[in-house]
C-alpha cells in the first residue's frame, strides 16, 4: 500500500536529471554519479566496465534502499582524465557494444528464419515430416 505507483521508478519527473555528478572531497580525482530511477542492473554493469579501463582506479556502486531507486556510483580516476570524461567513454562504448549485440542477434535470428523456412518447402512440411 504505501509502494510507489510502479510508473513513478523508472520515468522522470519534470525538472529531474538522469545523471548528477557530485565531485567527492575526500579523495582526489573523484566523483559521485547519482543516476535516477536505476537499480543494480546499471550500477553493477557500469562499475564492473569502469573497473576494466586503463584510467579508472576504483568504481563502485551502491542502491541505497530498493524502494528508493535510485544508484550511486563512485568512481576514481589515475588523473590524466576527469571521472566525467571516463563516465562518457565508457557509457559511449557500452552503446556502441550493444548496438553491435543488437546486430548480430538480428542477423542471427533472421539467418534462421530464411533457414527454416528454406527446410519446410524443400522436405514437405518441415522436420517432423517423414
Amino acid at each position: 500500500m504505501n509502494a510507489p505507483d510502479r510508473f513513478e521508478l523508472f520515468i522522470l519527473n519534470d525538472g529531474e536529471k538522469k545523471i548528477t555528478e557530485k565531485p567527492f572531497a575526500g579523495m582526489s580525482n573523484t566523483s559521485d554519479f547519482i543516476i535516477l530511477k536505476e537499480d543494480h542492473t546499471i550500477g553493477n554493469l557500469l562499475a564492473e566496465h569502469f573497473k576494466q579501463h586503463p584510467h579508472a582506479m576504483m568504481a563502485g556502486y551502491k542502491v541505497a534502499h530498493p524502494n528508493v531507486p535510485e544508484v550511486l556510483i563512485r568512481l576514481q580516476t589515475d588523473g590524466t582524465i576527469t571521472p566525467r570524461e571516463l563516465f562518457i567513454e565508457v557509457c559511449k562504448q557500452l552503446v556502441a557494444s550493444l548496438g553491435q549485440l543488437a546486430q548480430n542477434f538480428t542477423r542471427e535470428y533472421e539467418l534462421r528464419r530464411m533457414a527454416g523456412a528454406g527446410d519446410d518447402h524443400t522436405s514437405g512440411g518441415g522436420a517432423n515430416s517423414k
